[in-house]
């Protein structure tokens, strides 16, 4: 029986309110308007950026569907939808591509105008929702939605994969190995040869790890105050592996003392003030590149010497590993199919979708890397 164009009853995962625990109930789900796609969601990651918003470090409209790193099957399309079809495997995009405003036109940017990471008004692009609970409307997240059996997206969000891919591991190409492998392979440009120091070891920086040794950086240097981070990061491509609790002194003095002036490149992917500027301190001081690739929380203002950046120092952030997201996830898949990108070693847990309180309390207390909820 066809369910095209008739409201679905599913389970998800709503958050009526922040810090308390997801809430598994039944939801209906529109069906998708013109130039809209409704997926069956098969895979979804647990990102760190999905907690961010229940803590209130990230400030998003309750009751919400969290959940933006995924993997499925178009279910139905809207009208006008020509690029997908329905039983295309699929990963949404937080970030979506239009091909239209002045950041898609560039070749030197990829944070489309059509995204919700700004603005956090937790609504479909025409300012409407897609989700209703017992009677009341539930937001959307960044345009994605995931923790539901089923979600719709817009057209400009979604990107389709290859039909042999396995989408409880390509569902990390939504999010999070995206994120990091991009930031050091396509914002920084890592150059064969450089050191690199990545500041935390989540599934993120792991990615960024990751990213340096295909770029072929000759020194990988991993530092997170969770030692048991170390033996993967090691299998990853870190050369070496720092925990800022063995000393005494600031770890921007030990990264400097550790390479004699500095590392080439750095990246911050734990989202905290005081790592932004110790890894901008730790950067060669003339053309050293740092990179802010966690996200910031909300309300917090830095404060750092200018004379770190009047040396020549560049200081930049990176949104979703820098990719253009309909081009370039399509291209990721097919990499990690032909064996060139390595995603298990990410993948710590998989759970059924209704232990998501159990796969949160895993990133919180840092037992899990990447921990995958199965429909």
């Amino acid at each position: 029986m066809s369910t095209a164009g008739k409201v679905i009853k599913c389970k998800a995962a709503v958050m009526w309110e922040a810090n308390k625990p997801f809430s598994i109930e039944e939801v209906e789900v529109a069906p998708p308007k013109a130039h809209e796609v409704r997926i069956k969601i098969v895979a979804t990651g647990i990102c760190r950026s999905d907690d961010h918003v229940i803590t209130g470090g990230l400030v998003m409209p309750f009751p919400i569907i969290l959940g933006h790193e995924a993997a499925g099957v178009v279910e139905s399309v809207g009208q006008g939808v020509t690029s997908i079809k329905p039983g295309d495997k699929v990963i949404p995009l937080f970030l979506p591509q239009c091909g239209e405003c002045n950041t898609c036109l560039s070749t030197k940017s990829n944070l489309c105008s059509k995204n919700d990471t700004g603005s956090n008004v937790g609504l479909m692009p025409d300012g409407t929702t897609r989700f209703t609970c017992k009677g009341k409307a539930i937001h959307h997240f960044l345009g994605t939605s995931t923790f539901t059996e089923y979600t719709v997206v817009h057209e400009t969000a979604v990107a389709k994969i290859d039909s042999a891919a396995p989408l409880e591991k390509v569902c990390l190409m939504g999010c999070g190995f995206s994120t990091g492998y991009g930031a050091a392979l396509q914002t920084a440009k890592v150059e064969p040869g450089s050191t690199c120091a990545i500041f935390g070891l989540g599934g993120v920086g792991l990615s960024v790890v990751m990213g340096c040794k295909a770029a072929g950086a000759s020194r990988i240097i991993a530092i997170d105050i969770n030692s048991n981070k170390f033996a993967t990061a090691k299998e990853l491509g870190a050369t070496d592996c720092v925990n800022p609790k063995d000393f005494e002194k600031p770890i921007h003095e030990v990264l400097i003392e550790m390479t004699g002036h500095g590392v080439d490149y750095s990246f911050e992917v734990i989202g905290r003030t005081e790592t932004m500027t110790a890894a901008l301190a730790c950067c060669q001081h003339n053309y050293g590149v740092c990179v802010i690739v966690g996200v910031p929380p909300a309300a917090q203002k830095i404060t750092f010497d200018p004379m770190l950046l009047f040396t020549g120092r560049t200081w930049k952030g990176s949104i979703f590993g820098g990719w253009k997201s309909k081009d370039s996830v399509p291209k990721l898949v097919a990499d990690y199919m032909k064996k060139k990108i390595v995603l298990d070693p990410l993948i710590t847990h998989t759970l059924p979708f209704t232990k998501i309180n159990e796969g949160f309390d895993l990133l919180r207390t840092g037992k899990s890397i990447r921990s995958v909820l199965v429909f």
